[in-house]
């Protein structure tokens, strides 16, 4: 079941289980993210990064080129900028991962009139994708913005125990110039130079029967 909860910038969304004891805590040794394959005009070769947090509670996805605009300087494709990526998580055996929360951050400039909406969805190698999420932004704004999809415990989906699945993350950021002047620029970013602002998917854990 998915809750969507939105004030000032900010949304609340997300991923459904099958019945595993709850693990109390993370596994203890080290958790690994690999990227297998990154596609769309949102992410370059070389523009994402992946870490994953010392507490082996969450990961982030750091990007470094990715920026939806429209306006004088604008491209015919800008308006619209997307990234999918394929993600290897190495974690000890005995255990499982759900995704039970995905914080994203960027910047937008948006003019009177011009809006920007942030997609995002993910799911499991040969599993069905969730339902995506929607987070709309209205001008004029111009500040830092924040989206969560968030899962409550009994919609979670888990990663089947013992099968290597890949995690597929799918975001989107488009903005349109609606009924605001030709002349103004309205851009959509969730990219960083130094990793201030990156992505962010907590993880939920559980023992394998």
């Amino acid at each position: 079941m998915l809750n969507t909860i939105a004030a000032t910038g900010m949304a609340l969304s997300l991923l459904l289980s099958p019945a595993i004891p709850q693990a109390p805590t993370p596994p203890p040794d080290k958790i690994t993210v690999d990227v297998v394959t990154v596609n769309g005009s949102g992410c370059p070769a070389g523009t994402a990064a992946v870490a994953v947090a010392s507490d082996n509670t969450a990961f982030t996805v750091t990007y470094s080129d990715y920026l939806a605009k429209v306006g004088p300087d604008a491209g015919p494709t800008d308006y619209r900028k997307n990234c999918q990526l394929a993600l290897r998580i190495h974690y000890p055996q005995g255990f499982t991962y759900a995704i039970n929360q995905a914080d994203y951050r960027g910047f937008a400039s948006l003019a009177s009139g011009a809006t920007g909406l942030e997609r995002a969805n993910y799911y499991f190698q040969g599993m069905s994708a969730t339902a995506r999420s929607s987070h709309p932004f209205n001008g004029p704004f111009q500040d830092d913005w924040q989206a969560t999809d968030r899962a409550d415990s009994s919609s979670l989906v888990f990663a089947p125990c013992g099968e290597d699945r890949l995690l597929n993350v799918n975001t989107e950021l488009r903005v349109s110039a609606g009924s605001s002047s030709g002349s103004n620029t309205s851009f959509m970013s969730m990219d960083s130079t130094d990793g201030s602002i990156h992505t962010t998917y907590h993880f939920s854990w559980k023992q394998c029967p």
